[in-house]
């Protein structure tokens, strides 16, 4: 997607071999006008696969993942990384490393709002080692759910989370996807919706 690999360009901060700052546009601050694209492209990509929920995890899939469910007339639902006193009882949870934040947490989401007759497309602002992934993965297959694929805005190309999802058969659809970080420098691969 060319206007998301312009604003990474133009706005990103390369902060070291691994790790690409966005919070002008996706992770702190919001760009409404390109979440919209987002949405809209990742809406275009499922249009066909009978997407009943998306899924992400709170907080910076949020914003990708309302545009790409408005489009698309359907319900997002985050999982939660904190506990709630409202939020006790029939949940599905898993735990998710963050290498990024160098924390474990229990993410959650309500049995209420997942049912085994759901096909669900998760969506999520990043792809590195594909923790939070396979965390929502785990809470899709508890709920006996069926998997549309996966949505991300950004994938780093040089780390293993791509290939781990893939390698289990998952359909991933990245709409950026860095090949390389090095010397300050961003690099992309090509565009993918592999199966």
């Amino acid at each position: 997607m060319k206007a998301l690999q312009e604003k990474i360009v133009t706005e990103g901060k390369v902060l070291s071999d691994t790790v690409l700052k966005v919070d002008s546009f996706l992770n702190h601050q919001i760009d409404p006008h390109l979440m919209k694209q987002i949405g809209e492209e990742f809406a275009a990509r499922y249009q066909e696969a009978g997407v009943t929920k998306i899924i992400t995890i709170e907080s910076s899939g949020i914003a990708p993942a309302t545009m790409a469910g408005l489009i698309m007339n359907v319900p997002v639902v985050f999982a939660r990384k904190r506990k709630s006193l409202t939020l006790s009882e029939n949940l599905y949870t898993a735990k998710v490393h963050s290498f990024t934040k160098k924390e474990t947490n229990e993410i959650s989401i309500s049995g209420d709002f997942i049912q085994q007759d759901d096909v669900v497309l998760i969506i999520d602002d990043f792809l590195a080692n594909g923790q939070a992934v396979l965390g929502l993965l785990d809470m899709i297959e508890q709920a006996g759910a069926r998997l549309a694929g996966v949505g991300i805005v950004i994938e780093k190309g040089f780390q293993s989370g791509g290939q781990l999802i893939r390698g289990r058969g998952i359909r991933v659809d990245s709409l950026a996807i860095v090949a390389s970080l090095q010397n300050g420098k961003v690099e992309f691969m090509e565009e993918t919706s592999t199966l």
